[in-house]
């Protein structure tokens, strides 16, 4: 692929990003509270998290491998940090959920073909077509926009592990009723834990500077945006204004 195939693959998939956007004001994906029949056949939560999250971490790897970069800064660096939010999200997150939830085989093979696609674009933008500020070595971690970069990824991380952990701690053993999370930077945000997803993947565009890390941070705000506001708008009609107070849907005191 060259340079400027690689370019216009960006631009499809930024293109295809806003269709979801629009698509998913209109379209609950229906997994998790959302899951209804009508998206046909399901399979055990935490099988389908796997198996749909894992394939951008063997695709990550596999392009390093054969980039010829190896163990070279900066792109050594951010790798393993990519590879470090897939490891937690591929192999601990999935056997961290509680319950018997399911998602429909539909979602996860939207969601494996996403993370293919994005596999592809990140290491293409780190590996195969990286910024020339990259010949600085080490020395590029200076820069402000690693430093501020670093920063965001690492504080989104940890608001994303706490609201997952938040959640899951919602309900005792043998508890079904709902609950509205208030802990943590819940109390901001009905979607604390895409909040955080979003910051870290806003600071990995801003400290890798390529233009793959940014539209994949269009496509998390693509596809989590939307979701926050139809989570938002059912908390509210099932806890009501007072319950709610406050709280805006994943960007405090903004939106």
């Amino acid at each position: 692929m060259t340079n400027d195939q690689f370019n216009l693959f960006l631009e499809g998939m930024s293109a295809t990003a806003l269709f979801v956007f629009i698509a998913l004001y209109f379209v609950k994906a229906g997994y998790g509270m959302f899951r209804t029949r009508q998206w046909g056949w399901a399979i055990n939560n935490k099988v389908a998290w796997v198996l749909m999250e894992a394939p951008v971490f063997v695709v990550m790897f596999v392009l390093w491998a054969q980039s010829g970069v190896h163990f070279a800064l900066p792109q050594y660096l951010f790798f393993l940090l990519f590879q470090l939010h897939y490891l937690q999200r591929s192999f601990v997150f999935p056997f961290l959920l509680k319950g018997k939830s399911k998602m429909p085989v539909a979602i996860m093979a939207m969601g494996i073909v996403f993370n293919v696609l994005n596999g592809c674009m990140q290491a293409g933008g780190l590996f195969y077509f990286p910024p020339e500020a990259y010949s600085e070595g080490l020395s590029y971690l200076l820069r402000p926009n690693a430093i501020i970069g670093l920063l965001l990824f690492f504080g989104g991380m940890l608001v994303n592990l706490h609201s997952d952990h938040v959640i899951r701690h919602l309900r005792k053993p043998g508890d079904t009723r709902h609950y509205l999370p208030a802990r943590g930077m819940y109390r901001y945000v009905t979607s604390a834990n895409y909040l955080g997803e979003l910051t870290e993947w806003v600071g990995f565009a801003v400290l890798t500077a390529t233009p793959a890390a940014w539209v994949f941070a269009w496509w998390t705000a693509a596809n989590l945006i939307p979701r926050a506001h139809a989570i938002h708008k059912k908390y509210r009609a099932e806890f009501g204004d007072k319950a709610m107070g406050s709280r805006k849907r994943i960007i405090p005191y903004i939106y």
